[in-house]
């Protein structure tokens, strides 16, 4: 078959750069997620079995299972899902993502992201915060009512002010971020006090009382994470618009479960819903734990926040955020040496993100598997670390990198695709 892969990497590229992600609202799971079921929970990376989860993954389907009034107690849960009458399936084939365990039942508000130039849609839950938290493995009666609080109170009177505003353009938000020393991963700060601007003046209107008003302000405000789920589902929404160009050897998809990495390319399958995940053993992050913890007590790297990385920010964005470095552990000069080798497996460089630090040059952006197989050089990835066990939560952050056989997969399966 004759094929242009320069070609096809420009259009999926291009796509997903001229992609213009805004957040137009926020709904119930079930009610605005394609597929979303009262029998199913989704969660981050590729397909998992109970029997095969990590940790984190178990606590957050048990949480996700009493959140529901589906399951008082462990027990309960697991024979839920062992029994078969709660499904499990990755958030990526809903056209949505999830931070870490990245559970999401069907009862939970979640944000609503459009791409307004090709029209697709994503969705992320609502950040809970930093600590003890479900997406960390985390379901004390504390995290529970946290959960509540986002549900029944946050989460409607922010759908009201998104509505009021007309919505929030994230990639400009994005872009302003990236030169305010954020890199839309796990620093974003800049982000998140700008998602607060855009935000407040509506919540203020449309809050029941000021009392409410105040402690949603102060829930966004004191949490520097508050931006990065509608983020996530933004470069959710960017990364599919790149998806299922024939012939495109650009990743499109990197997700992690805690114990499995895994991949899709963009000409490798056809629907995003349906496309091949290409997997292997996830590693355990290096970085700087929190008091009282080791390497020892980590799991597996686990998240969709990865999506970040795949549309050109995160780990591929560092050289703009030195004080990345104070959390995930290294120098200046290593975030911008990270940013530099992103260049090397990368098809080209963003239109709208750009380094002030770098001349305003734009960020590494479309993962060419190609490039990856034949330098050796396997993306950048900086994250949050959960503890191994299920109930404890957040024990730090670090970098990661994915395992170079999940590309050689990849690049196997396109040759024969191709008949390469």
């Amino acid at each position: 078959m004759a094929i242009d892969i320069q070609k096809a990497n420009d259009e999926a590229t291009n796509r997903m750069m001229e992609a213009h992600p805004v957040l137009v609202g926020l709904g119930t799971a079930r009610d605005v997620i394609p597929g979303m079921r009262d029998d199913l929970l989704l969660h981050a990376g590729p397909p998992i079995t109970w029997e095969r989860a990590s940790g984190p993954m178990r606590g957050a389907i048990i949480g996700a299972l009493m959140f529901e009034g589906k399951a008082k107690d462990e027990a309960e849960a697991e024979k839920l899902v062992t029994s078969g009458e709660i499904k499990l399936e990755p958030c990526h084939e809903h056209d949505a993502v999830g931070p870490m365990a990245g559970v999401t039942s069907p009862s939970m508000t979640v944000y609503i992201i459009e791409n307004k130039t090709h029209g697709n849609k994503a969705y992320s839950n609502i950040n809970e915060g930093y600590g003890k938290v479900l997406r960390y493995g985390a379901y004390s009666e504390e995290v529970l009512e946290r959960l509540r609080w986002l549900d029944k109170v946050m989460g409607p009177v922010l759908a009201d002010a998104v509505e009021m505003s007309g919505g929030i353009d994230i990639r400009a938000l994005l872009a302003e971020a990236l030169h305010m020393g954020d890199e839309g991963h796990n620093r974003n700060k800049a982000g998140s006090i700008l998602f607060l601007k855009a935000l407040a003046p509506y919540v203020a209107k449309t809050a029941p009382n000021a009392d409410v008003a105040s402690d949603i302000l102060k829930a966004i405000g004191d949490n520097a994470l508050a931006v990065l789920n509608p983020v996530m589902a933004a470069c959710k929404a960017m990364a599919d618009a790149g998806h299922g160009v024939e012939g495109s050897t650009i990743v499109t998809t990197m997700a992690r479960n805690g114990t499995d990495f895994g991949i899709r390319v963009s000409g490798i399958g056809g629907l995003r819903s349906e496309t091949r995940w290409f997997t292997a053993p996830v590693a355990t992050p290096k970085g700087l734990y929190f008091p009282g913890f080791t390497e020892d007590d980590a799991s597996g790297d686990i998240g969709d926040s990865t999506i970040t990385e795949t549309a050109g920010i995160g780990g591929f964005a560092m050289a703009t955020a030195p004080a990345i470095v104070t959390f995930v552990s290294g120098t200046p000069k290593d975030a911008i040496n990270a940013t530099m080798e992103m260049y090397e497996i990368t098809h080209t460089e963003h239109k709208f993100f750009n380094m002030p630090v770098l001349d305003f040059r734009g960020t590494p952006t479309g993962i060419d598997i190609r490039k990856v197989v034949e330098k050796g050089i396997t993306p950048r990835v900086n994250t949050g670390i959960a503890h191994k066990n299920a109930g404890v939560g957040q024990v730090g952050a670090g970098l990661v990198r994915p395992p170079m056989e999940m590309f050689e997969q990849a690049l196997i399966a396109y040759a024969q695709k191709y008949g390469l």
